[in-house]
């Protein structure tokens, strides 16, 4: 009785002889100062895994000055194409876009000595049209640079503009089940005027040029703006052909009767010539190495630095930024892509 008169209204035995100071520095580390924490420490250990990583140890030096190593092993560069492919509009150093990566990944592994072959692991819809031929540009440079073969292998799809940079590549391995073709172009845009309509919205739009608004979707598309996309998809497709048949010495008039933007199992791709051998991810390596003369299953050279460990590890990329990049491709664009995936 004696403790709850003395501590009439609820207070807690001893709290009000607290001094103010240590209640308020108890106030000032709340859930947010726990999670920096938490976030600085895993910057630490992830610079402490990056630095561990073990390093190719230095053994001469060259004439000419420059050191080298005897240590590294003489390998295939595996190269991971995937997801949608596309250039993303930020141009920080920390939103790399898949089509910048891996261009950069093609030309940097190409010209290491101990690569002697490259191995593109693809498991992607497609994407845009420039971000895809980006990619294969960069595949054929690499190949007229260093006569280095390059291999394409299909995971679960590589589709449109996926199949377009595999097409670029000396031979294609799909599995039986693999999704691959979809060989066209595609610009979706879309009209919300009948919605704008009902809700009593209107746009008033001003313009230098009766096309300059072409692909609104606050109106309706005329005739003559249909024509203009028309023909510019026709042109893009016939880029698309273009690659395919010298790739594949695929003679153009059959492969436009295929080239209709259906999509074939692996093995019904091999039917019609658009792959060179069915099976898994070992079989391609397989392939690599004995076209780069190392034999089968040789030693696997990863493409990723420490900097891409580095993020990687602290998965610097958060889950909604990942659910925007697929937003990313609703936005009126000529696209290689295969729109069921």
């Amino acid at each position: 009785m004696q403790n709850i008169e003395e501590n009439e209204g609820g207070k807690i035995p001893g709290y009000e002889k607290q001094p103010e100071e240590s209640r308020e520095k108890q106030k000032k580390y709340g859930p947010g100062q726990i999670l920096i924490a938490f976030y600085l420490i895993s910057i630490i250990i992830s610079f402490w895994v990056v630095a561990k990583t073990p390093k190719p140890k230095i053994v001469k030096r060259g004439k000419d000055g420059i050191i080298s190593s005897i240590s590294r092993k003489k390998g295939v560069a595996v190269i991971s194409v995937t997801g949608a492919i596309y250039q993303r509009a930020s141009g920080s150093i920390w939103d790399l876009d898949i089509k910048r990566k891996v261009a950069e990944k093609i030309k940097r592994m190409s010209r290491k000595k101990e690569v002697k072959a490259i191995l593109l692991d693809i498991n992607s819809p497609g994407g845009t049209v420039s971000a895809v031929q980006d990619i294969y540009s960069a595949i054929l440079r690499a190949k007229k640079e260093t006569k280095k073969p390059f291999v394409a292998r299909i995971g679960d799809v590589a589709a449109s503009g996926a199949y377009y940079v595999a097409a670029a590549c000396d031979k294609i391995v799909a599995n039986p089940g693999s999704i691959t073709g979809s060989i066209g172009v595609i610009f979706s845009a879309g009209n919300w005027q009948g919605l704008m309509k009902k809700l009593g919205i209107e746009a008033e739009t001003i313009k230098s040029g009766k096309y300059k608004d072409i692909g609104s979707p606050v109106r309706k598309m005329t005739k003559e703006e249909r024509k203009l996309l028309q023909d510019m998809i026709d042109d893009a497709y016939s880029q698309f052909l273009d690659a395919v048949v010298k790739g594949r010495n695929i003679p153009k008039e059959k492969l436009e009767s295929i080239a209709d933007g259906r999509i074939f199992t692996g093995r019904q791709a091999l039917a019609k010539g658009l792959v060179d051998k069915l099976g898994d991810f070992q079989t391609a390596l397989d392939l690599a190495g004995e076209m780069a003369k190392l034999g089968k299953d040789p030693p696997v050279i990863r493409s990723t630095d420490a900097i891409e460990e580095f993020f990687s590890i602290i998965n610097i990329k958060s889950n909604i930024l990942g659910k925007l990049e697929g937003g990313y491709l609703q936005y009126p664009s000529l696209q290689y892509i295969w729109k069921g995936f």
